[in-house]
């Protein structure tokens, strides 16, 4: 039996060279960096310069990021802030945000009685820009919160189009940018976001690290209390090793992003050629079939299967040694259908499996054949 991961969505395997530089800060750089003796100053050093890789990376300044356990936590940091302290009382968003955006928003709404607005999708998961423009003529104190790259389907939110619409009526704009960062180049000075959110473990980092790009001046305050660290926007004694891992990892990504890319670019492209020739009946969801307009490291396929067979196929895949999954991997385990795909598809859709295949760079065509062969034969 082959061994096949194709859930780099979920999160992805560290390059070695981000091991070996994490480990030897684990070894050699284990001071406390709030402490005032060398070995505590050594490691603030390392702490700064890699803030300061990152933000030369989103030509933002050094004091724009945040170090975060991940993505869930950059988010609600900005988004419980916003509502909290800068006076935010309307949210605009759409139902196929990831949870930590969706189920801030809903608790915000419950202990603030904010005012949330949904926008309409089309089939594929898009929004209407109009209907954005038009709510945010007719409304004060708003925040916007579009992810930049849905996480399931693959879309790619038209970003810079977004945040020069929020600025025009200044509202406030969050993107939870996890399926973006480290693989798309992002120029803070040209896309005018005022808050981004990232996590390390998306572009072969380590788990439990990320960051919270926050726009100078923005008055956003802690979530998290307790000592100074992060200039105290984010109490808590720094894992040096990890975020040592994030920066080694954003850097080697965007030093990488082109012939990466294209090799996993043409991955996907192989993918989908392969599936349409082999499954003639398989349908692509959102639009993750666009190699223009979806994200490069990801298809997500409806199946022609019945609903009969249709609970137990990732089982069935996973006993063929193929990982792969059906959405979010915070859902895993949960008997709910796809948020996302509940948003777009019909009821009949939704009785068929839907698989989230995603690639990175260790990934191969033999192993596209593999995963074809053995889906044919479910089939």
């Amino acid at each position: 039996m082959q061994e096949v991961y194709f859930d780099n969505a979920a999160t992805t395997q560290l390059r070695k060279d981000i091991v070996v530089a994490m480990t030897d800060v684990l070894e050699k750089n284990y001071g406390n960096a709030s402490s005032s003796y060398n070995l505590g100053r050594l490691s603030k050093s390392l702490i700064e310069n890699s803030r300061k890789q990152i933000a030369q990376l989103l030509n933002a300044t050094a004091s724009e990021i945040v170090f975060t356990s991940g993505g869930t936590e950059a988010d609600n940091l900005v988004l419980r802030s916003a509502v909290r302290d800068l006076g935010v009382t309307h949210i605009i968003s759409t139902r196929i945000e990831h949870h930590a955006v969706l189920h801030t928003i809903t608790e915000l709404q419950k202990e603030y009685d904010i005012k949330v607005s949904f926008l309409k999708l089309d089939t594929n998961g898009n929004i209407d820009i109009n209907e954005l423009e038009f709510i945010l003529k007719n409304t004060t104190n708003a925040l916007v919160s579009l992810m930049y790259v849905n996480n399931e389907i693959g879309n790619i939110l038209d970003i810079k189009a977004v945040a020069d619409l929020c600025k025009t009526h200044r509202a406030l704009f969050h993107s939870d940018a996890v399926q973006a960062i480290g693989h798309y180049s992002i120029d803070v000075q040209d896309i005018t976001v005022d808050f981004l959110a990232a996590s390390a473990h998306k572009f072969h980092g380590p788990k439990g690290i990320g960051f919270a790009f926050i726009r100078k001046n923005s008055g956003i305050k802690p979530m998290i209390v307790g000592g100074e660290q992060e200039r105290g926007l984010r109490a808590g004694t720094e894992s040096i090793h990890n975020i040592i891992g994030l920066e080694k990892a954003l850097v080697m990504a965007y030093e990488n992003l082109i012939i990466e890319s294209k090799y996993i670019t043409e991955l996907k492209r192989y993918f989908i050629d392969k599936l349409k020739y082999e499954i003639p009946n398989v349908i692509f969801n959102g639009l993750s079939q666009d190699l223009s307009n979806s994200t490069y490291t990801l298809i997500n396929v409806q199946l022609p299967v019945p609903a009969s067979k249709s609970a137990m196929f990732l089982f069935q895949l996973d006993l063929k040694g193929i990982a792969c999954s059906k959405g979010s991997a915070c859902q895993s385990g949960s008997n709910q259908k796809s948020h996302v795909l509940s948003e777009i598809l019909n009821d009949d859709a939704l009785e068929k499996p839907s698989i989230r295949f995603s690639f990175s760079k260790f990934n191969t065509k033999t192993e596209i054949d593999y995963v074809v062969d053995i889906l044919k034969n479910l089939i």
